[in-house]
């Protein structure tokens, strides 16, 4: 969804790096995978279409933080109301 993020902090020798993926457009979304030693973030359409890809190397990863935006029945702080 639009608004969806995912951080990177990637450690860069001597200090570190941080990396944002977010979704641009409305029915965008983000992806991790994990694959052969390699992090990849993408940012896909609601097809499946890859938009842009961030590759990183695993062993240098040090943090991957997910940060979906809230959706209304979050942000409201309950659940939605039973129907019956």
């Amino acid at each position: 969804m639009k608004g969806d993020r995912v951080e990177i902090v990637v450690d860069a020798g001597d200090t570190t790096r941080t990396y944002e993926v977010i979704a641009t457009r409305a029915g965008r979304r983000v992806e991790t995978a994990v694959r052969r030693g390699v992090v990849e973030v993408s940012e896909v359409t609601r097809s499946g279409t890859v938009v842009r890809t961030a590759r990183f190397m695993a062993t240098r990863v040090l943090a991957l933080v997910e940060q979906p935006i809230p959706r209304d029945d979050e942000q409201a702080g309950r659940l939605p109301a039973a129907q019956g």
